[in-house]
């Protein structure tokens, strides 16, 4: 059977504690989140915040190729009449196929939190969907507090689904908003909503009693087909259902369709892209995706799964895309890495020298902290420079920045590169908002004249990440940038007990990937290439 799927990371993910994405990431996430093959993509509220109209005006640029962008909102207020409500104004303007609206189905909110009557609510809910339904939207009703609701007044809760529904509802989603019931509970109600009602019944459960992945599996088997979730189990206080986690219970446990087969091969490396634009470490434990999802380190379990992998793996790790280890040696990255170059045919095109050198080089990296899955420029880069190792266009000889702070003026910093390119040395000095700034320029400055392409390429996302606190100041920090060629975006990385080194690293890693994509000669390769670093 289809489920579809329901991703709120950019919505309800953000509430979480030290979850922030910017305009920037959101739109990069949107596009992973449709590659993967998720239905429904809930980008955020328009009529909530500034970032989130921006996003929802710059998304008209993205091109979905199976995903609906999805806008939230509220019911209307119940002061205002709906075609003079500004939240349900912002959803029409957002200009998305669909729309999510939550109503409350609870009569303590109903009373408490809007301070009306049952029957005022019923209106508010009907009358908010059928403006919609009248604006061409597809509308998906989430019922706020369902569960609590229907505990405390199963009457009350099934007529605010019944309003929803006859006002032209697409689906009625189920919402534990309190993350407070049982999954036997949760179940039973599930069941009771679908002898009542036909359509689309959906499943939106929190994880404050962590059982939020099996209360979604558990009302898929009673009759939902339409989840909701995070991937990585984003979201307020305890998170949202764990929608990566969902996805692999329904297609390998249970025989569901949710986003096929195939694309689940991409579920490790897009929740592992997703926590890197977050800025937090992606849980070792996460089940299916996370590191140690499939490593084994004790005796009799290693011996075990090196002759029957079954014997200590509920799934195949490839099926998720991840891979198994073996902790007692680490072969972090070599496995993973000729396996892709053999996938894509790129392993025949690269001697047995170069490969063993990419591989030790990858295998150094990481080591070092270097965490390639979201930055694939370095990635694409490492490949690139393998097929064609004689190929440099520029040697840096020496860069040196300062920065003084003084008064009125506050700080400046003032940077010094010294590189060798095909026609000669080349020395700058420039002066910069910060440090990495006047590095920036100094670069681009050097190279404008024999490679003016480059000029085109701009930071859009700067990133730090302390590797090991226990160090204090002296810790290794992992900087990850996003830059864009206004054709396309990729991220490169760089790893340093020096914040301004590592982000040289990563500026220097940019502009190399840039003019190799520029000068790639052979058609052939370039499309191997793009092929094994973007999955086309």
């Amino acid at each position: 059977m289809k489920i579809f799927t329901f991703d709120t990371t950019l919505r309800d993910g953000t509430q979480g504690e030290s979850v922030s994405f910017s305009v920037e990431d959101k739109l990069l996430i949107t596009q992973k989140l449709d590659e993967l093959g998720i239905d429904y993509i809930e980008g955020g509220w328009p009529g909530s915040n500034p970032k989130d109209k921006e996003f929802f005006a710059r998304a008209s640029e993205l091109e979905l190729k199976h995903a609906k962008l999805t806008a939230f909102g509220s019911t209307r207020f119940a002061r205002n009449p709906v075609a003079e409500d500004r939240n349900v104004q912002a959803l029409v303007e957002a200009g998305t196929p669909a729309v999510a609206i939550f109503g409350k189905s609870w009569d303590l909110h109903t009373r408490r939190a809007l301070g009306i009557t049952e029957e005022e609510n019923l209106q508010l809910i009907a009358e908010t969907v059928n403006y919609l339904k009248q604006h061409g939207k597809e509308v998906v009703y989430d019922a706020e507090h369902f569960f609590d609701g229907y505990t405390a007044n199963p009457d009350f809760a099934l007529r605010t689904l019944a309003a929803a529904k006859q006002a032209g509802a697409d689906v009625l989603c189920l919402c534990d908003t309190n993350g407070g019931t049982v999954t036997g509970r949760l179940v039973e109600i599930v069941a009771e909503v679908r002898k009542r009602f036909d359509g689309v019944i959906g499943i939106h459960p929190h994880n404050d009693s962590d059982v939020a992945v099996a209360n979604a599996v558990g009302a898929v088997e009673a009759g939902a087909t339409h989840v909701q979730g995070c991937l990585n189990g984003y979201g307020e206080r305890c998170g949202n259902a764990n929608l990566a986690s969902i996805i692999a219970n329904l297609e390998l446990k249970l025989g569901h369709t949710t986003i096929g087969r195939d694309r689940l091969q991409s579920l490790s490396s897009v929740c592992r892209f997703i926590a890197e634009l977050a800025n937090l470490p992606l849980r070792n434990d996460q089940p299916f995706v996370g590191r140690s999802a499939f490593a084994h380190k004790g005796g009799v379990h290693v011996s075990a799964v090196l002759k029957d992998s079954a014997t200590y793996e509920h799934v195949s790790p490839e099926a998720v895309g991840n891979r198994q280890r073996v902790l007692v040696s680490d072969l972090s990255g070599r496995g993973n890495i000729m396996y892709k170059l053999k996938q894509h045919g790129l392993a025949d095109r690269l001697g047995e020298d170069a490969r063993r050198e990419l591989l030790e080089r990858i295998k150094q990296m990481e080591y070092e902290g270097y965490e390639l899955e979201a930055a694939e420029g370095t990635f694409e880069l490492l490949v690139r420079e393998a097929l064609h190792p004689g190929l440099h266009f520029f040697e840096i000889d020496s860069y040196e920045v300062a920065t003084r702070s003084t008064q009125p003026q506050g700080a400046v910093s003032t940077a010094t590169v010294t590189l060798r390119a095909q026609d000669g040395v080349h020395s700058a000095t420039a002066g910069g908002h910060g440090p990495f700034n006047a590095l920036h320029l100094c670069l681009r400055k050097c190279l404008s004249k024999l490679y003016p392409q480059i000029a085109e390429v701009r930071l859009t996302d700067y990133k730090v990440r302390v590797l090991d606190s226990r160090k204090g100041t002296a810790a290794n920090v992992r900087v990850l940038i996003e830059w864009s060629d206004h054709r396309r975006s990729w991220s490169t990385v760089g790893v340093s007990d020096n914040v301004i080194e590592a982000s040289w690293k990563a500026l220097v890693d940019a502009v190399r990937l840039e003019l190799m994509r520029l000068t790639e000669q052979d058609a052939s390769i370039e499309r191997a290439v793009e092929d094994y670093c973007w999955g086309v």
